[in-house]
């Protein structure tokens, strides 16, 4: 081999290296960043109930872990209250426009969140290994109060607040109804839509290679964090479901997987124009109509 060969060789070979390394490098990178975020980069609410014209309550409770989870309490009028937990790395505010309308209703809401997430404390996301943890403070509190009727409460969440609340009510009989928006149905099925969303980079080769660091580095195992394998527990309790086609964020196709996996009673609402957790805005008054209606039924027998 020439010379010259071998050098053009070599500067090949190092630029692979190089590439390959900075590969490794932005996979980990990426895998850290979306499983974790620092308390000093948490989003923080913009709006309070207050700017909903909504009496509510400061509250906090602390976790097995001892990390302080801040929430919000809108009292009830007719003793039944709705738990609202809201998607990844958002904030409580993403459920104040819910918790105006439930409120419109006659309802009470407990506007919650978990580790890692708004004023609460932690940096490090489990995607619901967890946080169930932080769901059951949440419900220890609510059951605490002596103004809500303990068989009358229901759980409502966004996206990963969607799992959560799936997950939560699976463990948890006393929780009497469900509506999941855009809920993730299993990381193996969405993990490419979701990663792509979250950090820019295609499927191919990023997905694999940070589902790989994900797994080794944090201790995710993403063939546990599946919605498929909680839903059917919650029957003989209602499953209201929503997904849009157009969702960018989880893929389009969760919801169906998951009311195929429920249950009866269920019920799948699929709009093929709308985004991610688009329902409360795009489709307000079938939204409100439907989600207050189901849990008149559920909740309250109406």
């Amino acid at each position: 081999m020439k010379k010259s060969a071998k050098i053009a060789l070599g500067v090949f070979v190092g630029i692979l290296v190089i590439a390959v390394l900075g590969l490794l490098w932005k996979t980990k990178q990426e895998a850290y960043n979306l499983l974790h975020s620092p308390e000093a980069e948490h989003k923080h609410p913009e709006e309070t109930p207050a700017d909903y014209n909504l009496e509510f309550e400061d509250v906090t409770v602390v976790n097995p872990d001892g990390m302080t989870l801040v929430g919000w309490f809108v009292p009830s009028q007719n003793g039944a209250v709705v738990i609202m937990q809201h998607g990844y790395k958002s904030t409580r505010k993403e459920m104040l426009n819910e918790a105006e309308m439930m409120h419109r209703h006659g309802y009470g809401a407990l506007i919650t969140s978990v580790r890692a997430h708004d004023y609460s404390e932690g940096d490090f996301i489990s995607l619901g290994v967890y946080e169930m943890d932080d769901m059951q403070a949440w419900y220890d509190y609510l059951i605490s109060r002596e103004d809500i009727d303990p068989d009358k409460i229901g759980i409502l969440g966004n996206s990963y607040g969607g799992m959560l609340s799936i997950q939560y009510a699976a463990q948890n009989e006393d929780i009497k109804a469900v509506v999941a928006n855009s809920a993730f149905s299993s990381m193996s099925d969405t993990v490419a839509t979701s990663v792509e969303h979250f950090t820019g980079l295609p499927e191919f080769p990023f997905v694999p290679l940070i589902v790989f660091w994900a797994e080794t580095d944090n201790g995710v195992k993403m063939e546990e964090i599946d919605a498929t394998k909680w839903i059917p527990l919650i029957s003989p309790r209602p499953v209201f479901l929503m997904q849009g086609g157009a969702d960018t964020v989880v893929s389009p196709s969760s919801g169906q997987i998951l009311y195929d996996a429920a249950n009866e009673p269920k019920e799948l609402w699929f709009d093929p124009e709308l985004g991610h957790v688009d329902f409360d805005t795009e489709r307000a008054g079938e939204y409100e109509t439907r989600v207050a209606a189901f849990f008149d039924q559920y909740l309250l027998g109406e």
